[in-house]
């Protein structure tokens, strides 16, 4: 085998494995003991983070900034690579900041001029519209690993009562206009809750004394934030065409969304009765496109809500509109 076909396939091997002996690689590649040192020897001189240990339990270790065997790339690849990390650039926050900063450097540094040149030209044409937030989520990394790990972390989060502190073992973090949130266990409420990332003020690992969970099965594709104690209600709200459209983009509701052939549909599914406040203010948003039949609380708090807006405009200021009616149109004035 050629030198340099084995160095590739070597750097390969060593990235793979957690441990390892010259010997035990000698004999993989068919080579002597004494070739493999050299060969071990110029992988470091390259950047490959090798560490060694001797004595009868020695052998070598890979430290944990591995890095990958070179990898070639078509110029439709290199642009797919950059846009796909150029889509979170609304973001203020995002995991693996600093490390995501460091590879497009090293990324865009071997592109020919053409390709950086075509990039430039394509930043102007291309956007992923996500909605600028204000609130930063500094801890998204280690809300992932714990995740990954099944770790139970302590948080210091901001809620509505003010901040308090809270054990939970996260299922994993997801963004959605323009927020990040992060499904987890809460061991205070005893079930799955979201918390919004950008209100969680500092991150621990939790003591010994709080075990985690077996719940290595559950993922963002199957968590459902409730527990079985928790009152629910029955939700029914009928939907015409543009009210399914406005529906379709609500994560939250893909479960409970029943399309009909002429292009309406209606909601349908049992929520935490809790939500209520937040369903009402929803479906208050749909305006005419949805029209509520259950349940009942549902529909006395759109009442509530409307009541208070009536309220909120009932006085018109002086000058503004004192003639009802005068100058009426369905049209937008000329500028």
């Amino acid at each position: 085998m050629p030198k340099a076909k084995r160095l590739l396939e070597l750097m390969m091997t060593v990235n793979r494995k957690r441990k390892f002996t010259a010997k035990e690689l000698a004999e993989e590649f068919g080579v002597s003991t004494r070739t493999i040192l050299r060969d071990l020897q110029e992988l470091s001189e390259l950047g490959v983070p090798l560490y060694s240990e001797v004595g009868p339990h020695g052998g070598y270790h890979v430290l944990n900034e591995r890095s990958l065997p070179p990898i070639s790339f078509t110029e439709e690849e290199a642009i797919a690579i950059f846009f796909s990390v150029y889509a979170l650039r609304h973001y203020l926050s995002i995991p693996f900041e600093a490390e995501i900063s460091s590879a497009l450097n090293k990324f865009t540094s071997y592109m020919t001029n053409d390709i950086r040149d075509r990039i430039e030209q394509m930043k102007n044409r291309v956007d992923f519209i996500t909605p600028m937030r204000q609130g930063e989520s500094p801890h998204l990394s280690r809300l992932l690993e714990g995740a990954i790990h099944q770790q139970v972390l302590l948080i210091e989060y901001e809620a509505k009562e003010g901040k308090v502190s809270r054990h939970i073992q996260p299922i994993g973090i997801y963004a959605r206009d323009g927020i990040w949130y992060c499904p987890a266990h809460c061991f205070w409420r005893g079930g799955y809750r979201v918390f919004r990332c950008d209100r969680i003020k500092s991150v621990a690992q939790a003591s010994s004394n709080v075990k985690p969970r077996d719940i290595q099965h559950v993922h963002l594709g199957n968590v459902q934030p409730v527990t079985q104690a928790e009152p629910m209600v029955h939700v029914r709200v009928e939907l015409n065409e543009e009210g399914v459209r406005k529906c379709e983009t609500e994560w939250w509701l893909a479960n409970h969304l029943h399309h009909q052939e002429d292009g309406g549909g209606w909601v349908d599914g049992h929520f935490p009765k809790r939500d209520l406040p937040f369903l009402a203010k929803f479906f208050m948003g749909l305006g005419e496109d949805a029209t509520v039949r259950q349940p009942l609380e549902l529909v006395h708090g759109m009442k509530e809500i409307l009541s208070r807006l009536m309220n909120k405009y009932a006085v018109v200021p002086a000058g503004e509109g004192s003639k009802t009616g005068e100058g009426a149109s369905d049209e937008p004035s000329d500028p």
